[in-house]
């Protein structure tokens, strides 16, 4: 069992550190190129770390003793994911309201496909060993947060598309239809995290 906590662990810094980077990229691409959708999937990549941070306190505290209360501050991580994905799906609104009024269109969206598809290559791979070592352990939140991971996938997908289709045909609003996506997604990630935290919050 101490091999699949270690695993487990090891799984949950990865996650952290390489939203961390992957949320600044993103930033850094999509304010420079202009596309809404990139720099709102870097937004939700540091969503993604505060989550992870929840995870990581969580698994520390069920390694140390399986049968210790749920922690406050895991209910507080998952109530600040929940409406932070409320924030970015408001912010994301605004801007593609902005951008069609405007006509906006982004400089490229070259970096979007490159940043998705590394993205899709490595949520996929973490989805699948955090589905292997959460069902061994028999635990729901790893397998939770497999799931979660699963959906960071999804978002990609949605900024890989949106990107490869204004860079081949330069269709305006194929950004905005990609943070549209993004909205989504992001919106259904709020609600289930907000959920959980009442979930554990003791009656």
């Amino acid at each position: 069992m101490k091999k699949l906590y270690r695993q487990v662990l090891f799984l949950s810094l990865f996650t952290i550190g390489y939203n961390i980077v992957e949320g600044l990229v993103s930033m850094y691409f999509g304010y420079k190129d202009e596309t809404l959708s990139l720099f709102g999937f870097g937004i939700d990549s540091f969503i993604e770390v505060i989550s992870g941070l929840g995870i990581l306190q969580m698994v520390v505290r069920i390694r140390k003793n399986p049968e210790n209360s749920v922690n406050r501050s895991e209910v507080t991580a998952l109530k600040i994911t929940g409406w932070s994905f409320y924030g970015l799906s408001l912010g994301l609104f605004a801007g593609g309201i902005i951008s069609v009024v405007k006509h906006h269109k982004p400089v490229t969206t070259f970096w979007g496909i490159v940043i998705a598809i590394v993205s899709i290559v490595v949520m996929f791979w973490l989805a699948i060993s955090k589905f292997r070592v959460g069902k061994k352990m028999d635990s729901a939140p790893v397998i939770a947060d497999a799931n979660c991971t699963k959906v960071c996938i999804y978002m990609s997908i949605v900024l890989l598309a949106a990107s490869l289709i204004y860079e081949l045909t330069g269709f305006a609003y194929a950004d905005v239809i990609g943070a549209a996506g993004l909205i989504w997604f992001s919106v259904s990630e709020g609600h289930e995290a907000l959920e959980k935290a009442e979930e554990l919050i003791p009656s």
